[in-house]
């Protein structure tokens, strides 16, 4: 074994794989019944705790870091770098500046520390939304068989499995029975491989080729075992794979957007100041002001409370979610949850209610037959494999003298169910007749392959074409009801296999069939329709047959558009299946391939697509989907897979999360549009008036201040709304519609700071100043620079300010559709601080003036102006590209 006292030493597998199974007890000083309670706790402090250090997590410092050093907060950084040393270190020790630096390294530490915060927010709602989701395991200790929680399992621990389970740690199995394990997520190998407890005797190239052991991380897909945890956590094989992942992580649509978005806003910024340098300094001639100046323009630029704002929205649309019944795993899936536009899902459990009944129990012949329940109570009786909720509806509807004959069987070894098979097997042995019986129940289709006789008043018949027909009609006529039929079939053994598998499934006799009723679910009508309103296209993925599934389609109010089959999607290639995905909304007997293949079809076809589902089968699917969506009922490794977990199987709360995943990206695009075309404006009005005005438009201070305080306002675009009529249909994240609502927009603003430039110059300075500018005297010219000055500074602070407003909604603002409180509130504080700033000491310390009674009838008229024209650009932008925010 290993070195117990170095836990970070690799597990000695070949060890553990060819030493027999009363050695490894010996290694870990236990016995067959398993760990006692007071060695539970030595184990864990011998080989530590059952976790995976999640190495994608961020460290403390990683994560302030991160929150300090961001694309936008370097460009600041820079330029603040560059403030200093031209302000301080090079400046005479009487002009010494140090406002401009402390304000970019200011806005650099408030950004910060808000992307801080919310990171931690977000790290502390993502584990809180994780504890809603229980995985446990099974294991058997001193003190009985216990389900625990998986990260409780200890080296020593005897854990057994079935279909559905994830493996909680790397395991050396004692007892298997017909086991399957997906290792996948280990080897890529999308097929599951056969496992046994065999002790090893050969040498493989790699760990898992070893056919006794298995690993955390893979899923058993078919069959039970029961094995000896020989590794937890990080020392386990899917930790150090893990490990190595994490440091390349994968890239998902939402950083991409994200990224390719920041790098528009630094490629305009570095553009847009070379520019307006270049410019000021052949104009002007002072290349030095024109530096400041055009490191002040970028700052403009700089859309720095961009990674606050985000995660602030993710957080509160994780938290609002939570509380509606959506949980979700992973904060970037909130962003394709709302960009669904196509939602598969499983019929049974999300259009049904999954709480089956047994309505019937017939002969062939269609008529009751006690016993057709007897045998098919005897199978789910005894079977282990699979938790399917038809054998509790059977063990529920048996009468108490079924129940009794029961305790004249033992169990002497099963075939658990397969979704290739569809049916399951178990082998009794009759203690009074002295004799065994094989009994399987599965789908009538697959029963009738594998008999040849038929059980007809105490005797056998064989199994003609005509009594074939017989119960293909009764079950179609069940079916179009919509029942789901199962059948039931059985043998007599005269005496025990040594090994039981899927070849001792033939020469059957069929006995009868079970109908079930599973009754819609009554919300599934109203979810599906609202579903529909929203853009959301609904396809149903089913291992079901075509008569049932169309008549809980019909009873839901889905129109069947089309019923394709898994045997027909098998002919297909994948080129010829992507139309096929499209025209068609009802797929049956589905293998769980062929859900995969369906959903990667619809990708390719330029969706986003979302997949519901509980059960193993839909495991391929959900990993291939753009959001893999599950119940917090579903097996572990469906709930370990899923992106996004609901706390109960029903559409309306889907749905209901699904809008919510528009309202965030709504707020997110809403502060980036708005943001690129007003900053764009300013700084493409600041480039008009820097090649015509013999002076600076706005001093390098104004311009960081005026920055500084839009800012401050757009840290309440998270608790805005969205309109009703944006949430009413899918939204992706297009980085090209970002520049061409930059180029639309910006300029409207732009017309009306120009307007204010020749008002101020041509009118309200001289005005009041008592002349034109050029022949003023320099005290008087300095005067009307300052008045100039702030008449910009205010007018551009309402305009930008205002442009949120504006811009937030497709409507009419205040009239048609009006801000959140918050936003209201923070938006008109930021305007009224920055409005009274000229009339005070600091404005002044910063070349701001007060403006005379006469500007405040030409602001109104200016901004009531630019609300009407960017009223009418937006319509206009509207019919032509479909679209708004």
């Amino acid at each position: 074994m290993r070195n117990v006292g170095k836990t970070n030493l690799k597990p000695n597998y070949e060890k553990f794989a060819k030493e027999s199974i009363r050695e490894l007890f010996k290694d870990f000083n236990i016995t067959t019944t398993g760990l006692k309670q007071t060695q539970v706790q030595k184990m864990r402090n011998k080989f530590g705790p059952n976790k995976l250090t999640d190495n994608a997590k961020k460290s403390i410092i990683r994560t302030i870091l991160g929150a300090y050093i961001t694309p936008f907060t370097i460009v600041l950084i820079c330029i603040g770098l560059v403030s200093f040393i031209t302000d301080v270190v090079l400046a005479p020790p009487g002009e010494r500046n140090y406002l401009g630096s402390g304000i970019i390294f200011g806005m650099v530490i408030i950004s910060g520390t808000m992307t801080l915060i919310q990171s931690l927010r977000s790290t502390k709602a993502v584990e809180q939304l994780k504890t809603m989701i229980k995985s446990v395991t099974t294991v058997k200790r001193a003190n009985g068989i216990q389900k625990i929680p998986v990260d409780h399992v200890v080296c020593g621990d005897i854990v057994q499995l079935s279909v559905g389970d994830m493996v909680p740690a790397d395991i050396r199995l004692i007892k298997s029975k017909d086991l399957l394990v997906s290792e996948a997520s280990l080897t890529g190998e999308s097929y599951p491989v056969e496992k046994n407890h065999l002790q090893s005797k050969k040498t493989v190239k790699s760990e898992t080729d070893y056919e006794n052991l298995i690993f955390m991380g893979s899923y058993v897909t078919n069959g039970q075992a029961e094995g000896l945890v020989i590794a937890t956590g990080n020392q386990t094989l899917f930790g150090g794979i893990a490990h190595s992942a994490s440091i390349t992580s994968t890239e998902t649509n939402f950083d991409l957007g994200i990224r390719k978005t920041s790098y528009l806003f630094i490629k305009f910024t570095v553009i847009m100041t070379t520019i307006i340098f270049l410019i000021n300094g052949l104009t002007k001639g002072d290349w030095l002001e024109a530096l400041l100046f055009g490191l002040s323009v970028a700052v403009g630029l700089t859309p720095e409370m961009l990674p606050m704002i985000v995660t602030t929205n993710l957080v509160k649309g994780a938290t609002k979610m939570a509380k509606g019944g959506t949980i979700i795993k992973n904060l970037k899936a909130i962003q394709n949850l709302g960009a669904i536009d196509v939602l598969c899902t499983d019929k049974t459990g999300t259009l049904t209610q999954n709480q089956f009944s047994l309505n019937h129990y017939l002969n062939w012949k269609g008529t009751t037959d006690e016993e057709t329940l007897k045998w098919a109570y005897l199978n789910s009786r005894y079977q282990t494999g699979f938790n399917n909720p038809l054998d509790q509806a059977v063990i529920d509807a048996a009468k108490p003298e079924v129940k009794a004959q029961a305790a004249n069987y033992q169990k002497v070894d099963e075939i658990p169910f397969d979704f290739e098979r569809r049916r399951m097997t178990v082998i009794l042995k009759d203690q009074s007749q002295r004799h065994y019986e094989l009994i399987t129940k599965g789908a009538v289709e697959e029963m009738l392959k594998i008999t040849n006789t038929v059980y007809s008043a105490g005797s056998l018949i064989p199994l003609t074409i005509e009594i074939k027909h017989e119960i293909l009609r009764q079950v179609s006529q069940l079916n179009q009801a919509g029942l789901r039929v199962v059948a039931v079939a059985h043998k007599r053994l005269a005496t025990a296999p040594n090994t039981c598998s899927v070849e001792d499934e033939t020469n059957l006799s069929f006995i009868g069939i079970l109908s079930f009723l599973d009754f819609p679910k009554p919300t599934a009508k109203q979810a599906l329709s609202a579903l529909k309103s929203k853009g959301i296209t609904i396809k149903v993925l089913t291992g079901d047959n075509a008569i049932v599934t169309k008549a809980i389609c019909q009873q839901v109010g889905l129109r069947v558009t089309g019923i394709v089959s898994g045997e027909n999607i098998d002919h297909l290639t994948d080129q010829e299946l992507g139309p096929v995905v499209t025209q068609n909304n009802v797929f049956i007997k589905l293998t769980p391939q062929n859900k995969r293949r369906i959903i990667k079809a619809l990708r390719k076809n330029k969706h986003t697509v979302g997949f519901l589902g509980d059960g193993i089968n839909d495991v391929p699917a959900i990993k291939a989907a753009d959001v893999g969506i599950s119940v917090n009922s579903a097996v572990d490794v469906v709930k370990e897979t899923a992106d996004v977990i609901l706390t109960e199987s029903d559409l309306v709360i889907l749905k209901h999360g699904i809008l919510i995943g528009r309202e965030v990206f709504g707020n997110i695009m809403k502060y980036i549009k708005a943001t690129a075309s007003s900053n764009f404006g300013n700084m493409f009005s600041v480039l008009i008036a820097s090649i015509f005005l013999p002076f600076l438009p706005m001093l390098p201070l104004q311009i960081l201040l005026l920055n500084f305080i839009y800012d401050l306002s757009c840290m309440s675009i998270p608790w805005d709304t969205m309109d009703k009529d944006y949430l009413e249909r899918h939204k992706k994240w297009q980085v090209n519609s970002i520049s061409k609502f930059m180029v639309w927009f910006g300029p409207t603003s732009s017309i009306f700071d120009i307007t204010t430039y020749l008002l101020m110059f041509f009118v309200i300075c001289p005005a009041i100043v008592g002349g034109d500018f050029i022949h003023l005297t320099h005290p008087n010219q300095m005067y009307f620079i300052a008045l100039f000055q702030s008449g910009w500074f205010i007018e551009s602070l309402w305009s930008q300010t205002m442009v949120l407003h504006a811009l937030r909604t497709a409507k009419i603002p205040f009239i048609q559709s009006s801000a959140s409180a918050v936003l209201t509130i923070i938006t008109s504080l930021s305007i009224v601080i920055g409005t009274v700033i000229p009339f005070t000491p600091i404005g002044k310390s910063l070349g701001l003036t007060a403006v005379p009674g006469s500007y405040w009838i030409w602001l109104v008229v200016t901004i009531f102006s630019y609300l009407a024209l960017a009223t009418i650009v937006k319509s206009t932008y509207i019919r032509r590209y479909k679209a708004f925010i």
